[in-house]
């Protein structure tokens, strides 16, 4: 089985329903925790689908019209640059049903400067609100940026602006399994500066649930090996079925890898 295609993704959906998992958005994960909507529970098993659209925006399309077709739901965060931030993607995703969320790096954009940051921060909200009534956002890792953008909630929060949650900061991670494509591979938290969850890390590990490729992940979760609460994260940019588009990302990511590694090690 090639890795990081639409067909593979398609099987790890469909291994999610084998294993009895319900897939459910970031922004529904926060109003039952929240009670917000009157359920009182999550699902026994569930999987929280999120996606960073980082660049190729069509790519995000693709995976959402697969998931619409399977009759799954799931969360893209949009970054407000050009390389992501596409209206006419934007709208086709919102009309299959997934939830929308800004991407946000305001601060690495406003060089560290909490107010400026923060303005920016609201103006890409409102701008992004006229697509989707968003309600959840997440932080883009800006590897090459001095800057960890979460910092502008040390003066600021983002509940002033009705959003409800953030991942690094909302979801459980005691409970949740935390799993993402970043380093184009499901352990790249050795090359990923802030896309990761260092303080569980260890544990997981011990447990075994690491994985390299996605066919070990997709074993996984069929044998049912993964905790109940699992977000699973992947850049649509990686994922496709063309073999040109295909090997360039896995050249280009081989690439940034090595150059992340030496940042990480800095």
């Amino acid at each position: 089985m090639r890795d990081f295609t639409l067909r593979t993704y398609q099987v790890l959906l469909k291994s999610i329903e084998k294993s009895g998992g319900e897939c459910i958005t970031f922004e529904q994960y926060c109003t039952i925790r929240q009670g917000l909507d009157g359920v009182k529970a999550l699902p026994e098993r569930f999987v929280i689908l999120r996606h960073d659209v980082d660049k190729k925006p069509w790519n995000s399309v693709r995976m959402a019209e697969l998931e619409a077709q399977m009759g799954v739901k799931a969360s893209y965060y949009f970054r407000i640059g050009k390389s992501s931030n596409n209206p006419e993607c934007i709208k086709r995703i919102a009309a299959l049903g997934h939830e929308i969320g800004y991407h946000y790096e305001d601060m690495s954009l406003c060089r560290g400067n909490h107010d400026k940051a923060y303005e920016h921060f609201k103006n890409a909200l409102e701008y992004f609100r006229q697509f989707y009534p968003i309600r959840t956002c997440c932080m883009h890792g800006a590897p090459m940026s001095k800057y960890d953008s979460r910092a502008l909630w040390e003066k600021y929060s983002y509940r002033d602006l009705q959003l409800i949650g953030e991942p690094y900061y909302d979801v459980d991670f005691t409970k949740v399994l935390y799993l993402t494509d970043t380093g184009r591979c499901w352990d790249g938290y050795n090359y990923s500066l802030r896309d990761k969850v260092p303080e569980q890390q260890e544990r997981w590990n011990k447990n075994g649930w690491w994985f390299h490729r996605t066919p070990e992940l997709i074993i996984a979760m069929e044998d049912r090996r993964l905790p109940s609460g699992v977000m699973i994260t992947t850049h649509p940019q990686r994922w496709t079925d063309s073999w040109f588009g295909w090997g360039k990302e896995l050249i280009t990511q081989n690439i940034k890898n090595m150059v992340k590694a030496v940042i990480a090690a800095k």
